[in-house]
């Protein structure tokens, strides 16, 4: 990651569940080098159109998701009606793994794009 976007965290975990009527929840929490804790929430359909998000909204406070194939999840991101970012999360076909690809931009303005990845819990 580039030096301007801080320090890692130590720890991120994501919650995806199917709440019914065709709708799903995501829910990511952020554990800092603190310890302190950003939780996100959001509710959507995976058609594209975009939703508002609960929880700490520093990064974002609007989403739309989209899902090309059953192990694909595809997530833009904005901010006070701005872009912001574009995820692309990927999981492994015995569910156990998950890569985010994340494209945005720099405080400079330069493209970027990075990539993390994550063990399922037991």
């Amino acid at each position: 990651m580039p030096d301007d976007y801080g320090a890692a965290p130590k720890r991120v975990t994501y919650g995806f569940a199917d709440i019914g009527a065709g709708k799903w929840r995501s829910t990511i929490d952020v554990t800092d080098p603190d310890d302190r804790v950003r939780h996100m929430v959001v509710d959507f359909r995976r058609d594209g159109t975009a939703v508002r998000g609960g929880g700490d909204t520093s990064e974002a406070d609007e989403a739309a998701f989209i899902s090309p194939s059953p192990r694909v999840l595809i997530m833009n991101l904005a901010k006070e009606r701005r872009p912001g970012s574009v995820r692309v999360y990927t999981v492994s076909d015995d569910g156990g793994e998950m890569t985010e690809s994340a494209a945005s931009v720099t405080t400079n303005g330069a493209p970027m794009i990075r990539r993390f990845h994550y063990r399922r819990l037991p």
